[in-house]
């Protein structure tokens, strides 16, 4: 958060484009795990008619079909305001569809390559079979976060370029290419996890919370946390 704020910004960007696997719930679980640590928190929806405030502390995307996706990402490289938040040292998580679009290129539904936004050094195309089904990770250990797990409907394979790392390694699904999942660099993370993927992992979303404002409080373990147990019960 800002100097001259108390209260956790957290921007919904295009929930009219990228929202097809109720993404909205990212941003529910991450306010509210901000609230339970006494943060104050406020949610701001912007439609693909708007423009991307640059004052936010958390923004998020999320997944969307191939058209959805290319406008998106058009009107986003047009707008500007979210590689300037950027810039001024916000935090990004960006899902699926909005993940490929955050990066330097993606392919369409022709696997054209298209220009992206520019905010994280991945380049993404088309493979040659379709990855749906559960999928687990553990993040990698210079995060922490633990074990993730969500849900997989994509065709895409992402290759990280010099200036990214992983987000994680998968123990089971695709994710980028059979061996990672996801990315990041400084702020900005990218990931293909569906379910939403907050939800089902509360340790992404307090790792999303600490790039934001630092040191957080641990919380009792709750719904959230038997939720992301089940979830790897049922596959692993």
């Amino acid at each position: 958060m800002s100097d001259t704020s108390s209260t956790l910004r957290i921007v919904w960007i295009y929930p009219d484009l990228l929202s097809t696997y109720g993404d909205q719930g990212n941003a529910l679980i991450l306010s509210r795990r901000a609230r339970l640590r006494g943060i104050d928190t406020e949610i701001s929806h912007v439609h693909s008619s708007d423009p991307v405030p640059v004052e936010g502390d958390v923004y998020l995307l999320g997944g969307g079909e191939d058209r959805p996706q290319i406008l998106a990402a058009e009107r986003l490289r047009s707008d500007g305001g979210l590689k300037r938040a950027v810039e001024r040292g916000a935090t990004v998580l960006a899902v699926c569809a909005g993940y490929q679009i955050i990066g330097e290129s993606y392919g369409d539904d022709d696997d054209n390559p298209l220009p992206g936004v520019g905010i994280l050094d991945i380049h993404s195309g088309r493979g040659e079979t379709r990855a749906v089904g559960e999928i687990v990770a553990d993040i990698v250990p210079e995060l922490g976060g633990g074990r993730i797990t969500g849900f997989e409907n994509h065709q895409g394979r992402t290759t990280i370029g010099p200036s990214a790392r992983p987000l994680s390694r998968t123990v089971i699904g695709i994710g980028n290419d059979n061996q990672t999942e996801g990315a990041y660099q400084g702020h900005v993370l990218g990931t293909y996890l569906h379910g939403p993927a907050l939800p089902r992992n509360p340790g992404l979303a307090d790792l999303v919370l600490r790039l934001c404002v630092g040191e957080i409080a641990p919380l009792q373990p709750s719904w959230g946390e038997k939720l992301h147990e089940e979830r790897l019960a049922a596959v692993m």
